[in-house]
């Protein structure tokens, strides 16, 4: 069992190594593959996902044709349509590996499981859902509020790791920009 997903809650609520064993128990450790895709638009029965390794993002498919990324996710971080899944509705999102990554899932019923047997995970997924509403807050001020240049360079200075992982257009995708705009800018930058 993965001892990233112990470290991580412990930089929230404070649980011993014994305890942790019976709560790795309700996830599924999962080698995936580049391009797969975890969670379908539409379905109902989805997972959160913990990455252990590697990268994800979430996005859908715009009236266009055309995927919008909306979250990524690397090691350490969580991923899901959080109100779908708490909701046990249809999400509109889809899922899928960036790189091949190692992931950590639970399902709706074994998160409503552990939940009741450690009462304290309630704390733990409170605090990071949280950092996570936080900071989609933060995007739609960046969104908002700054020019499309100021928004590529805040978001490749404040997470460096995601434009040496990330291929451009995705990172285009995710705010809101073109990927000829993004090379546009990248190209300025360099001169």
């Amino acid at each position: 069992m993965s001892h990233k997903l112990y470290n991580h809650i412990n930089k929230f609520i404070t649980i011993d190594e014994s305890i942790y064993e019976n709560i790795a128990s309700f996830f599924e450790i999962d080698s995936v593959k580049k391009k797969t895709t975890l969670t379908e638009s539409g379905t109902t029965n989805f997972s959160t996902y913990f990455v252990i390794d590697g990268l994800l993002q979430m996005y859908f498919i715009r009236e266009d044709g055309v995927k919008q990324t909306i979250q990524f996710a690397i090691e350490d971080w969580w991923i899901c349509d959080f109100l779908a899944f708490h909701k046990t509705s249809k999400t509109d999102f889809y899922i899928e590996a960036i790189e091949e990554s190692q992931i950590m899932s639970i399902s709706k019923s074994n998160y409503e499981l552990l939940l009741k047997e450690y009462p304290i995970m309630e704390s733990y997924f409170r605090k990071v859902y949280q950092i996570a509403y936080g900071a989609s807050l933060v995007k739609f001020k960046y969104l908002f509020n700054y020019s499309k240049e100021d928004i590529y360079f805040h978001f490749t200075e404040s997470f460096p790791e995601f434009e040496q992982r990330v291929p451009q257009y995705l990172i285009a995708s995710f705010l809101g920009l073109t990927p000829e705009y993004v090379s546009k800018i990248r190209r300025q930058k360099r001169s």
